[in-house]
């Protein structure tokens, strides 16, 4: 089944349009194409755990689940779709569903895309190719972390982007 024509799914497939038009609208203050980049996976967000059941049976419907995992206290499942979402000309297959933790994030929905960069962890920063003037823009959010799944050994170094709305996030 199509990810789009999943009835449990309608919420999001509504909600792809503005995610789409607000990552576009972050990545132009950063100077950046997304497609320019690989795109790895998209995620979304919630903030109740009907929610997150009823989207993980559907994502289930549309394509099966390569991994789950307790990352920073919440359970984390990445789906990999049979019909790719198309985003600015790059098939997706890969969506991380995360069961709500503490956070409430300002919209349920699709919330944020992670891109792979090539090199070392120690040069992400500069690798993620944001100016000086991009990162000085008012009411950005830049993190750095180290998310880390229980059983797992290695860290997931992460540079974090965000207006709010919509996130960018960069791994090596």
């Amino acid at each position: 089944m199509n990810w789009t024509d999943a009835p449990q799914l309608l919420d999001l497939k509504i909600d792809f349009p503005r995610f789409e038009a607000e990552l576009y609208a972050l990545t132009n203050r950063l100077g950046i194409l997304p497609e320019a980049f690989f795109i790895d996976h998209i995620a979304v967000r919630c903030h109740q755990d009907v929610t997150a059941q009823r989207w993980y049976h559907d994502f289930s419907q549309c394509g099966h689940l390569l991994h789950e995992a307790e990352i920073n206290g919440r359970q984390i499942a990445l789906f990999e779709l049979t019909t790719p979402l198309n985003l600015g000309g790059q098939s997706i297959s890969c969506i991380e569903l995360s069961w709500p933790g503490e956070r409430r994030y300002p919209h349920e929905g699709w919330e944020h895309v992670e891109i792979v960069l090539p090199g070392e962890v120690d040069t992400l920063f500069a690798r993620a190719l944001l100016s000086d003037e991009a990162l000085a823009s008012p009411n950005l959010r830049i993190k750095q972390s180290q998310p880390q799944a229980q059983v797992e050994t290695l860290a997931n170094p992460t540079l974090a982007v965000s207006d709010g709305r919509v996130t960018v996030k960069f791994h090596p």
